[in-house]
């Protein structure tokens, strides 16, 4: 990798305010190294190098006369095959969309990027309307992981997770609706959040609704809250939108001394991989030097699996509900499986199901007054193999059952977030699962923040083929 395909969000800027580099020649290395890594992990399923480039001239001319248009200005970033993206298609990995557009509108995450500056590179990679943990479609193909291009970089943000990992670009936008960024950045050894549900402006809405948050995919904590800053604005379009922020989404602090800290290894009932659990308890030991007190408890529920398996298939329903006969035989036979089990719930169904998840949201809000923050694994096992929906030979049959750490807090709205922790013993990236009250998305990001930078962990130069 380029020594420009090395530097942060953060460094970059720096190097633009003092000249010694030009978004130009940032934005010309990573479409270069696009161009060259993108065969093997396909992070990208759209690539702009005409407009990227006319954006950093632009940008560029911006940094001369000492007058940047906003905070990411010339920043190379990304955004999902899932968001829509002006002049870029936005195909959600399916055939059953169309291949001719019209591409002439922003969602609000997009436009607020192109605002602030951000050089949009291109469109990554989800599986068809981003419906499984693992990412690969009937478009386009398969997405892979960067540290052994044998296996899935997770789903559904898999191609923004890619990116990250290499660097193709700086800044990457995910969507998580039931783990989407979080996955994916815990099995490439990268760092995202889904902030509080309602900071990050959705529109047109998810047909997940409640469940779905749009936040970060970055190397740093530190260019995670540069995003942040700039996204989590209002808009009137989104009619789910919450409260806006008011206070700063990450305050410096060089220790966790004092913060309350809950560890728990298994919530209780997860089977997590041995290999992962040694790296996950290092890494919570780390808290404890870092001087967190930290106690081993569970948060109380039980696996909350079949209620968040009733909205996610009232919300593939919904999706389908339009489609001829002929498209729903367009789709990934998974998907499809799963919008039929959805038009067979019955209003006492989902109504269970919201009773329920308003019970976890209760049951989170009173755990949180005695803990400040949740800690545990990420991920129960590393990446396996990709091109499959689930690991071969674990005898599941739907991705949610090998992510049992992240939906729960998809239901509560929570804010959450993966840190990278290191390298499992067969040489995989493992993720620190951080989870706050709702609202709390300083709190996590601080431990995030105070915790990588006390224990960096290696990023890749280039993709590993093993």
């Amino acid at each position: 990798m380029s020594e420009m395909g090395q530097l942060t969000a953060v460094q970059l800027l720096q190097h633009f305010r003092d000249k010694s580099l030009s978004p130009v020649e940032v934005t010309e290395d990573a479409l270069l190294r696009i161009e060259r890594y993108n065969p093997v992990v396909y992070a990208y399923c759209h690539v702009d190098p005409e407009g990227a480039l006319n954006a950093a001239r632009a940008s560029e001319q911006r940094w001369l006369k000492g007058q940047p248009c906003g905070a990411l200005d010339g920043v190379p970033a990304s955004i999902k095959d899932l968001t829509l993206t002006l002049g870029m298609p936005t195909r959600k990995g399916s055939r059953t969309s169309s291949a001719d557009g019209p591409w002439n509108v922003d969602a609000p995450f997009s436009a607020l990027m192109r605002k602030a500056g951000a050089v949009l590179l291109g469109k990554t990679t989800t599986p068809e309307f981003g419906w499984k943990g693992v990412t690969d479609n009937p478009l386009y193909g398969i997405t892979r992981n960067p540290w052994d291009t044998r296996t899935t970089a997770g789903g559904s943000s898999g191609g923004a997770g890619a990116a990250a990992a290499l660097n193709l670009g700086v800044l990457h936008q995910g969507s998580d609706a039931g783990g989407s960024i979080r996955i994916p950045c815990a099995f490439t050894g990268t760092f995202g959040i889904k902030p509080t549900f309602g900071y990050v402006p959705q529109w047109p809405a998810s047909s997940m609704t409640i469940l779905s948050h749009l936040g970060p995919m970055t190397r740093t904590v530190e260019d995670t809250v540069l995003m942040l800053q700039t996204v989590a604005q209002p808009d009137a379009r989104d009619g789910l939108i919450g409260a806006p922020r008011t206070t700063p989404w990450l305050t410096p602090g060089a220790d966790l001394k004092g913060l309350r800290v809950a560890y728990s290894p298994t919530f209780g009932y997860v089977d997590v991989d041995p290999k992962v659990a040694k790296v996950v308890a290092q890494a919570v030991d780390g808290l404890v030097q870092l001087g967190a007190h930290v106690e081993q408890i569970d948060p109380g529920f039980s696996d909350p699996l079949q209620v968040f398996s009733t909205l996610w298939a009232a919300g593939a329903a919904r999706l389908t509900s339009t489609m001829s006969e002929a498209q729903k035989q367009l789709l990934d036979p998974g998907l499809l499986r799963i919008a039929q089990r959805g038009e067979h719930l019955s209003l006492g169904d989902f109504d269970d199901a919201l009773e329920a998840r308003a019970a976890l949201v209760a049951r989170m809000a009173a755990f949180h007054e005695h803990y400040d923050v949740l800690v545990s694994p990420m991920m129960p096992i590393t990446a396996f193999e990709a091109g499959h929906n689930v690991p071969s030979g674990s005898g599941m049959t739907e991705w949610m059952q090998w992510t049992p750490f992240t939906y729960p807090f998809n239901l509560t709205q929570q804010p959450a977030a993966s840190v990278p922790c290191g390298l499992a013993a067969n040489g995989l990236p493992v993720g620190l699962h951080v989870v706050g009250a709702r609202f709390a998305d300083e709190q996590v990001l601080r431990v995030c923040q105070v915790y990588a930078k006390a224990f960096p962990t290696e990023h890749l130069a280039a993709p590993r083929v093993l």
